[in-house]
Protein backbone atom coordinates (compact mmCIF):
# COMPACT_ATOMS: atom_id res chain seq x y z
CA UNK A 1 0.00 0.00 0.00
CA UNK A 2 1.28 3.55 -0.74
CA UNK A 3 2.71 5.63 2.07
CA UNK A 4 3.02 9.37 2.64
CA UNK A 5 5.10 11.44 5.02
CA UNK A 6 3.19 12.46 8.14
CA UNK A 7 4.27 15.73 9.71
CA UNK A 8 3.19 18.10 12.42
CA UNK A 9 2.27 21.70 11.73
CA UNK A 10 5.71 22.91 12.82
CA UNK A 11 7.35 20.64 10.22
CA UNK A 12 8.53 18.00 12.66
CA UNK A 13 8.27 14.44 11.45
CA UNK A 14 5.45 12.35 12.89
CA UNK A 15 6.23 9.20 10.96
CA UNK A 16 4.30 8.02 7.92
CA UNK A 17 0.72 7.24 7.10
CA UNK A 18 -0.61 4.37 5.01
CA UNK A 19 -2.78 5.66 2.19
CA UNK A 20 -5.77 3.92 0.73
CA UNK A 21 -5.28 1.88 -2.42
CA UNK A 22 -8.59 3.16 -3.81
CA UNK A 23 -7.32 6.74 -3.78
CA UNK A 24 -3.54 6.58 -4.01
CA UNK A 25 -2.95 3.15 -5.49
CA UNK A 26 -5.57 3.10 -8.22
CA UNK A 27 -5.13 2.23 -11.86
CA UNK A 28 -3.76 5.25 -13.73
CA UNK A 29 -5.84 6.13 -16.80
CA UNK A 30 -4.29 9.12 -18.63
CA UNK A 31 -7.14 9.31 -21.12
CA UNK A 32 -9.72 9.63 -18.36
CA UNK A 33 -7.69 12.32 -16.59
CA UNK A 34 -7.42 14.24 -19.86
CA UNK A 35 -11.16 13.97 -20.35
CA UNK A 36 -11.81 15.26 -16.82
CA UNK A 37 -9.52 18.27 -17.36
CA UNK A 38 -11.23 19.08 -20.67
CA UNK A 39 -14.62 18.76 -18.98
CA UNK A 40 -13.62 21.25 -16.30
CA UNK A 41 -12.24 23.68 -18.89
CA UNK A 42 -15.47 23.41 -20.88
CA UNK A 43 -17.61 24.08 -17.82
CA UNK A 44 -15.56 27.18 -17.02
CA UNK A 45 -16.50 28.76 -20.34
CA UNK A 46 -19.22 31.41 -20.50
CA UNK A 47 -20.79 32.13 -23.85
CA UNK A 48 -21.50 35.87 -23.92
CA UNK A 49 -21.82 36.29 -27.67
CA UNK A 50 -25.12 37.82 -28.68
CA UNK A 51 -26.59 39.50 -31.75
CA UNK A 52 -29.92 41.26 -32.15
CA UNK A 53 -32.64 39.93 -34.40
CA UNK A 54 -34.96 42.15 -36.44
CA UNK A 55 -37.32 42.25 -33.48
CA UNK A 56 -34.64 43.50 -31.08
CA UNK A 57 -32.87 46.30 -32.97
CA UNK A 58 -33.93 49.90 -32.40
CA UNK A 59 -36.36 51.51 -34.82
CA UNK A 60 -38.50 49.88 -37.47
CA UNK A 61 -41.80 50.87 -35.91
CA UNK A 62 -43.33 51.98 -39.17
CA UNK A 63 -42.99 51.48 -42.90
CA UNK A 64 -40.07 53.46 -44.36
CA UNK A 65 -42.30 54.66 -47.21
CA UNK A 66 -45.70 53.94 -48.61
CA UNK A 67 -46.51 50.61 -50.18
CA UNK A 68 -47.29 51.76 -53.73
CA UNK A 69 -46.49 54.55 -56.13
CA UNK A 70 -42.79 55.06 -55.44
CA UNK A 71 -41.42 52.59 -57.99
CA UNK A 72 -39.34 50.99 -55.27
CA UNK A 73 -39.64 47.56 -53.76
CA UNK A 74 -42.14 47.33 -50.97
CA UNK A 75 -40.66 47.41 -47.48
CA UNK A 76 -42.24 46.85 -44.11
CA UNK A 77 -39.52 47.95 -41.70
CA UNK A 78 -35.97 49.28 -41.68
CA UNK A 79 -35.04 46.66 -39.07
CA UNK A 80 -35.10 43.97 -41.77
CA UNK A 81 -31.78 42.11 -42.17
CA UNK A 82 -30.97 43.56 -45.59
CA UNK A 83 -30.98 47.11 -44.19
CA UNK A 84 -27.91 48.71 -42.66
CA UNK A 85 -28.20 48.44 -38.88
CA UNK A 86 -30.94 45.90 -39.34
CA UNK A 87 -31.30 42.62 -37.48
CA UNK A 88 -28.80 39.78 -37.86
CA UNK A 89 -29.95 36.51 -39.39
CA UNK A 90 -28.73 33.30 -37.69
CA UNK A 91 -26.31 35.25 -35.50
CA UNK A 92 -24.77 33.78 -32.33
CA UNK A 93 -26.71 33.86 -29.05
CA UNK A 94 -25.73 32.79 -25.52
CA UNK A 95 -25.93 29.04 -25.10
CA UNK A 96 -25.24 26.47 -22.43
CA UNK A 97 -21.70 25.13 -22.91
CA UNK A 98 -21.67 22.88 -19.86
CA UNK A 99 -20.69 19.24 -20.20
CA UNK A 100 -21.19 16.35 -17.83
CA UNK A 101 -18.89 13.56 -16.82
CA UNK A 102 -20.31 10.46 -15.10
CA UNK A 103 -19.70 10.30 -11.35
CA UNK A 104 -17.71 7.08 -11.57
CA UNK A 105 -15.53 8.56 -14.30
CA UNK A 106 -14.87 11.72 -12.25
CA UNK A 107 -13.91 9.74 -9.19
CA UNK A 108 -11.70 7.40 -11.19
CA UNK A 109 -9.94 10.40 -12.75
CA UNK A 110 -9.33 12.00 -9.33
CA UNK A 111 -8.00 8.70 -7.96
CA UNK A 112 -5.69 8.39 -10.99
CA UNK A 113 -4.33 11.89 -10.44
CA UNK A 114 -3.75 11.30 -6.72
CA UNK A 115 -2.05 8.00 -7.52
CA UNK A 116 0.34 9.75 -9.90
CA UNK A 117 1.28 12.31 -7.25
CA UNK A 118 1.69 9.63 -4.57
CA UNK A 119 4.01 7.66 -6.84
CA UNK A 120 6.09 10.81 -7.32
CA UNK A 121 6.44 11.17 -3.55
CA UNK A 122 5.06 14.71 -3.40
CA UNK A 123 2.11 14.02 -1.06
CA UNK A 124 2.51 15.19 2.55
CA UNK A 125 -0.07 14.57 5.25
CA UNK A 126 -0.39 17.03 8.16
CA UNK A 127 -1.78 15.93 11.53
CA UNK A 128 -3.70 19.19 11.97
CA UNK A 129 -3.59 22.73 10.59
CA UNK A 130 -4.83 25.69 12.62
CA UNK A 131 -4.03 29.41 12.54
CA UNK A 132 -5.02 31.78 15.35
CA UNK A 133 -5.41 34.79 13.07
CA UNK A 134 -5.25 35.59 9.37
CA UNK A 135 -1.55 35.85 8.62
CA UNK A 136 0.21 35.40 5.30
CA UNK A 137 3.52 35.38 7.17
CA UNK A 138 2.37 32.42 9.28
CA UNK A 139 1.19 30.54 6.20
CA UNK A 140 4.51 31.16 4.42
CA UNK A 141 6.43 30.01 7.50
CA UNK A 142 4.32 26.84 7.59
CA UNK A 143 5.24 25.99 4.00
CA UNK A 144 8.89 26.83 4.62
CA UNK A 145 8.91 24.53 7.65
CA UNK A 146 7.74 21.70 5.40
CA UNK A 147 10.37 22.56 2.82
CA UNK A 148 7.68 23.13 0.18
CA UNK A 149 8.15 25.53 -2.73
CA UNK A 150 6.41 26.05 -6.04
CA UNK A 151 2.81 25.29 -6.90
CA UNK A 152 1.14 23.64 -3.95
CA UNK A 153 -2.35 22.28 -3.37
CA UNK A 154 -3.51 22.44 0.25
CA UNK A 155 -6.52 20.22 0.95
CA UNK A 156 -8.51 20.92 4.11
CA UNK A 157 -11.08 18.77 5.85
CA UNK A 158 -13.49 21.67 6.34
CA UNK A 159 -13.86 25.27 5.20
CA UNK A 160 -11.72 27.48 7.42
CA UNK A 161 -11.75 31.17 6.39
CA UNK A 162 -8.70 31.99 8.53
CA UNK A 163 -6.55 29.42 6.74
CA UNK A 164 -7.92 30.26 3.29
CA UNK A 165 -7.29 34.00 3.71
CA UNK A 166 -3.80 33.34 5.07
CA UNK A 167 -2.78 31.43 1.93
CA UNK A 168 -4.59 33.44 -0.74
CA UNK A 169 -1.88 36.08 -1.20
CA UNK A 170 0.90 33.53 -1.70
CA UNK A 171 1.51 32.95 -5.43
CA UNK A 172 1.06 29.38 -6.62
CA UNK A 173 -0.88 28.19 -3.56
CA UNK A 174 -4.38 26.78 -4.00
CA UNK A 175 -6.57 25.86 -1.04
CA UNK A 176 -9.42 23.38 -1.50
CA UNK A 177 -11.83 21.63 0.85
CA UNK A 178 -12.15 17.86 0.41
CA UNK A 179 -13.66 16.49 -1.72
CA UNK A 180 -14.22 19.69 -3.72
CA UNK A 181 -11.07 19.67 -5.85
CA UNK A 182 -10.52 18.70 -9.46
CA UNK A 183 -8.09 16.66 -11.49
CA UNK A 184 -6.61 19.88 -12.84
CA UNK A 185 -5.99 21.12 -9.28
CA UNK A 186 -4.04 17.95 -8.52
CA UNK A 187 -2.07 17.76 -11.77
CA UNK A 188 -1.12 21.46 -11.73
CA UNK A 189 0.45 21.17 -8.29
CA UNK A 190 4.04 20.14 -7.76
CA UNK A 191 3.37 19.48 -4.07
CA UNK A 192 0.20 18.34 -2.29
CA UNK A 193 -0.44 18.95 1.41
CA UNK A 194 -3.40 17.07 2.87
CA UNK A 195 -4.69 17.62 6.37
CA UNK A 196 -5.43 14.31 8.12
CA UNK A 197 -9.09 15.26 8.55
CA UNK A 198 -9.33 15.80 4.77
CA UNK A 199 -7.90 12.33 4.24
CA UNK A 200 -10.71 10.92 6.38
CA UNK A 201 -13.28 12.83 4.33
CA UNK A 202 -11.82 11.46 1.10
CA UNK A 203 -11.82 7.92 2.45
CA UNK A 204 -15.49 8.23 3.37
CA UNK A 205 -16.39 9.88 0.05
CA UNK A 206 -14.67 7.27 -2.10
CA UNK A 207 -15.62 4.30 0.06
CA UNK A 208 -12.01 3.63 0.93
CA UNK A 209 -10.74 1.90 4.03
CA UNK A 210 -10.76 4.52 6.79
CA UNK A 211 -8.84 2.34 9.23
CA UNK A 212 -5.42 3.27 7.84
CA UNK A 213 -2.69 2.86 10.44
CA UNK A 214 -0.05 5.43 11.17
CA UNK A 215 3.48 4.18 11.62
CA UNK A 216 5.89 6.34 13.61
CA UNK A 217 9.51 6.29 12.47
Amino acid sequence: MPNATLKKQDGASAGSVVLSDKLFGAKVTPGLMHQAVLNEATNSRQDTRNTKTRGEVAGGGRKPYKQKGTGRARQGTISAPHYRHGGIVFGPHPRDLSAKLPKKARRAAVASALTVKASEGVVTVIEALTFDTISTKTAAAFLAGLGITGKTLVILGEHTPVIYKSFRNIPGIEVRVAPAFSVRDVMDATQIVIVKSALDVLNAQFGADSSDKETTV
